[in-house]
């Protein structure tokens, strides 16, 4: 096991809304799909969840509109916690296991 858990934010209705808005191409986003996951701050209760959704949520929000739409001037202005619940079926996942022997690599790191 991992010092990790794990999000994953499907896009619901108003995500799907905003998506269809942007153009008239008739892709959307399949809530369905397959979706990035997030690895977050573990945690071992609801409390300690809502407390790493707190911490990650701004970032995860802003990931998800940037992958449909880089332009950020037609992102929602409301990108609160009550309005990322409300774009995103959030799933959350405390028991995260590597079954993997080889050292985890992040591509992002120098």
């Amino acid at each position: 096991m991992i010092n990790r858990a794990a999000l994953v934010a499907r896009p619901a209705r108003p995500f799907i809304d905003w998506a269809r808005s942007l153009d008239d191409s008739g892709l959307v986003p399949d809530p369905n799909g397959e979706q990035t996951v997030y690895l977050i701050p573990d945690f071992e209760d609801d409390s300690q969840a809502r407390s790493a959704l707190k911490l990650v949520y701004e970032e995860v929000f802003e990931r998800e509109l940037h992958a449909w739409h880089t332009d950020e001037s037609a992102w929602p202005k409301d990108r609160s916690l009550s309005a990322f619940k409300r774009w995103f079926h959030i799933e959350m996942h405390s028991s995260i296991e590597d079954l993997l022997d080889h050292r985890l690599e992040d591509d992002h790191i120098e």
